[in-house]
């Protein structure tokens, strides 16, 4: 009787362990099944992640290479409207393309006013300065043969003071290498500054009354504004 008792005792042990393997073999069948079901899953989004990328990359080329054809269109565009204003602006001086102020002389780049009345060289400098201006400057060949046409007399330059009299020069572009005069920290009571008279200019005080002239950077054409000029195709 005995025997029989120790007998199913190990018998019911053994069956026991069996059992437990078989549920460890089955958990560990659903844990490597559980891994590889996630290392698909991650190589599937790692797969959607580089092919995202690889179309961002596509449309950022594609968005940079429309940009660069708008703005070479955008320059085109800018080119003919203004040589259009040109055009107008020769057989209108204050056509509303005019990239300058009302009265004023447009040439190449720059905007030339003349102003009413008076004043000494320093004053003269402070008003164009009030404008985004300065007094006449001549930075190369083309504008001083502009200037030389224009034919102005008794007007300031904006050339640096000199200490020492000099009667008279011809006027040429390398006479405005130097900057910087409306804030000058001379004495311009014992100073000359230079004012033009046709092709010359001539030095006297500066502290003398001349006639005033600004230069300033003309504005961009403005392209509806030549736009709105052109004749319209009837319907």
């Amino acid at each position: 009787m005995t025997e029989e008792i120790v007998y199913a005792n190990l018998k019911f042990q053994d069956t026991d362990k069996k059992e437990n393997i078989q549920k460890s073999e089955r958990c560990g069948g659903r844990v490597y099944t559980t891994l590889e079901t996630e290392m698909i899953k991650s190589s599937q989004l790692q797969n959607i992640k580089e092919e995202l990328q690889r179309n961002v990359s596509l449309q950022l080329m594609h968005d940079l290479n429309s940009s660069k054809k708008i703005g070479n269109l955008s320059a085109m565009l800018q080119k003919i409207a203004t040589q259009l204003c040109r055009e107008l602006y020769k057989k209108e001086p204050e056509h509303q393309c005019k990239p300058c102020p009302k009265g004023s002389k447009w040439f190449k780049d720059s905007c030339y006013s003349k102003l009413d009345g008076f004043g000494t060289w320093q004053k003269s400098g402070m008003l164009c300065s009030a404008r985004n201006a300065s007094l006449l400057k001549i930075k190369n060949r083309s504008e001083l043969e502009f200037v030389k046409s224009e034919g102005l007399h008794g007007y300031w330059l904006g050339l640096l003071p000199r200490k020492n009299y000099v009667r008279s020069e011809i006027l040429n572009e390398n006479m405005f290498l130097s900057v910087g005069f409306e804030r000058s920290t001379y004495d311009l009571h014992k100073m000359y500054c230079g004012y033009l008279e046709g092709i010359y200019v001539y030095y006297t005080y500066c502290t003398l009354e001349k006639s005033i002239i600004c230069e300033e950077t003309a504005s961009k054409v403005q392209v509806e504004s030549v736009l709105n000029d052109l004749p319209q195709e009837s319907v």
